[in-house]
């Protein structure tokens, strides 16, 4: 149980040579039920590695894995975070950044379902991420042949694409609001049509047929576009009025696969990772250190998605293609495959970056992200650790929220010592945030746990519980210096062994300065050092529980 108080003194000191680094993995941190983000360091004779991992349940029931796409468009641009701000109100979400795109026009290049709907199709030579109805990840190399058909035979065509010469593309508003903007070419408008989904014949009628480009796309239709050689077939077999059926056919059909981003390439596979999965990548995408992204499933199903943090010398080196393959593994892949790396790589929860993105400018704008969607009640993390209504002005209200995305009967309480029992809200509520202040005055000291358990409409039954401390035992911390000499005061209200120690401002140990047992009452240590920025870390432990406070200062010259 940890509490922070937040004190800035500026001293004037001696120098103290910096403490040795030591690094160990961070405890993992419950972001939401069964979801844990943890973070570590691995020393490698390249420099350090951050490597950040989100463990997500088997997509299945209140979880899914699904792709969000940039400004919900084909073309385009946009920030994990910007995306998983506009999801927040279908469901609590945390992910990385998905498949590879154009700098220029956002447009990704390989496979997008979403829903089970083709938005855009798979290149045979780079693998496709995909997650079926059953919660499995699926990495394959799979093939689109689409085609359209009128009054002649069947024709080649491709889905959402870029225009290239004498193809033909089938444009729906997953590509954007209009065509893009070409001269020449023939565009046959059909409305109603169905959604894009693979293997299944789609048919539609011509409402109307134009040239040119920059053509509206109507919400429930779509555009041929035939350029070139193809122009005149779509206007002889397709005038207006006539009937239009195309298929998209995939190979594999990947016929309960409902969510599926573009990747690659395969770096676990049947729990061995992968050297050379000959799909179409650069020895510079590959060979070199830089950050990388990557998503696996576990023997159990559990799915991983991984961020390793790159290019920052003295932070994260990052790591090559093949030694993320390494990393999925022995983080328990039995199948996993890289996504985009580089300046792409991303991790977020809530709209809040996890990582530490490379880019010069931050965070960067990307074509998609894949992501964890969670629909059941979630309570964000407790302000405060361990409230203590001492009047010391530090954590003495603690502030509990829940978030509904369905509506849902909901009932919240607080748990403490010996059963004890205090109500916070029940009753039917509809969709949003609902948040309440509690000082704990009067409450026995002790563990307690904030639960809310949600029954949403459609009859899926969830629990979030957030655990933390009631504990007046430390309070009153302060610190003062008089020329080399920082002092640093507090107050005990009930005996407890304390353990004061100098700290990085990161955490790491600088000195101990004392582990002994003291009685009830004020209590004063101090410490000569140099310049820099420290931490006093005041720990007291007793039968009621552990709180710490901290107080940042700086020593100068």
């Amino acid at each position: 149980m940890v509490r922070r108080a937040v004190i800035c003194v500026c001293f004037a000191g001696l120098f103290v040579a910096p403490a040795a680094l030591a690094v160990v993995p961070v405890r993992g941190q419950t972001l939401l039920p069964g979801v844990i983000y943890s973070r570590q360091v691995e020393f490698t004779g390249h420099g350090p590695v951050v490597i950040n991992v989100i463990s997500v349940p088997k997509p299945t029931g209140l979880y899914a894995l699904k792709p969000i796409l940039s400004n919900n468009s084909i073309l385009g641009r946009e920030r994990v975070t910007s995306m998983q701000k506009r999801a927040s109100a279908e469901a609590t979400v945390a992910g990385v950044n998905g498949d590879l795109f154009s700098l220029s026009d956002g447009h990704p290049t390989g496979g997008l379902i979403r829903g089970g709907i083709l938005d855009s199709g798979p290149v045979d030579f780079r693998s496709t991420v995909g997650i079926d109805t059953d919660g499995v990840l699926h990495v394959e190399r799979v093939r689109l042949a689409g085609t359209w058909q009128g009054s002649g035979q069947r024709r080649i065509l491709g889905i959402n694409d870029v225009p290239r010469p004498n193809r033909t593309t089938l444009y729906t508003r997953a590509w954007g609001a209009r065509t893009p903007a070409e001269n020449g070419g023939a565009q046959a408008i059909i409305q109603p049509f169905p959604a894009s989904k693979p293997n299944t014949p789609l048919t539609g009628v011509v409402t109307q047929y134009v040239s040119g480009g920059n053509q509206p796309i109507p919400p429930d239709g779509a555009v041929l576009v035939a350029r070139g050689s193809q122009a005149g077939f779509l206007s002889a077999e397709a005038p207006q009025g006539a009937n239009v059926t195309v298929l998209l056919t995939l190979t594999p059909p990947w016929g309960n696969v409902l969510e599926a981003v573009g990747g690659g390439p395969i770096i676990v596979r049947d729990g061995k990772p992968v050297f050379r999965s000959l799909e179409d990548f650069t020895t510079d995408q590959l060979a070199y250190r830089r950050p990388r992204t990557g998503v696996g499933q576990t023997a159990d199903g559990r799915i991983l998605l991984v961020a390793v943090d790159g290019n920052q010398p003295g932070y994260s080196t990052g790591l090559t293609n093949f030694e993320l393959a390494l990393t999925m593994m022995r983080l328990g892949c039995v199948t996993a495959s890289a996504l985009d790396s580089g300046g792409s790589t991303t991790m977020a929860f809530d709209g809040k970056l996890l990582n530490r993105p490379s880019d010069p400018g931050g965070e960067r704008a990307v074509a998609e992200a894949l992501t964890l969607f969670y629909y059941g009640v979630y309570a964000p993390a407790l302000p405060a650790r361990v409230l203590s209504p001492n009047a010391d002005g530090v954590d003495d209200t603690q502030t509990f929220s829940y978030k509904l995305v369905r509506p849902s009967t909901v009932t919240a309480t607080l748990t403490g010592p010996g059963g004890i029992v205090v109500p916070l809200d029940s009753g039917s509520r509809a969709p949003g945030v609902y948040k309440f202040d509690w000082t704990g005055a009067g409450q026995p000291e002790g563990a307690w746990t904030f639960r809310t358990v949600a029954d949403d409409d459609l009859g899926r039954h969830s629990v979030a519980d957030r655990q933390f401390g009631l504990n007046n035992t430390l309070g009153f911390v302060s610190a003062s210096a008089s020329h080399r000499l920082v002092t640093a005061s507090f107050k005990l209200a009930r005996p407890a062994r304390v353990a004061l120690r100098i700290e990085t401002p990161g955490g790491g140990s600088v000195k101990t300065l004392a582990s002994r047992n003291l009685p009830a009452g004020d209590a004063t240590i101090s410490w000569r050092g140099g310049p820099g920025s420290y931490l006093f870390s005041v720990t007291a432990t007793n039968e009621i529980g552990a709180v710490e406070l901290t107080a940042p200062f700086r020593l100068r010259r």
